[in-house]
């Protein structure tokens, strides 16, 4: 990984690469995102923003996603 960054995810500290988006982020956990909100810095992103949203240094992210049943 050239140049981690480290970010707290869902309170754990984390190394992401430098340059990883939100959308990068969540490709790489595996997650789909349109099942998951994002809260970045305690402020909810909307999935029109994550394409473009470049994690920095200190970001810390909470994640919710989903989960179907009955």
């Amino acid at each position: 990984m050239a140049h981690p960054i480290d970010i707290q995810l869902n309170g754990e500290l984390c190394h992401v690469a430098m340059g990883t988006s939100m959308v990068m982020l969540l490709r790489q956990l595996e997650l789909d995102e349109r099942s998951v909100v994002v809260e970045l810095n305690r402020k909810i992103i909307r999935r029109t923003e994550m394409e473009s949203l470049f994690l920095k240094k200190g970001d810390s992210i909470e994640l919710v996603h989903f989960v179907g049943g009955g």
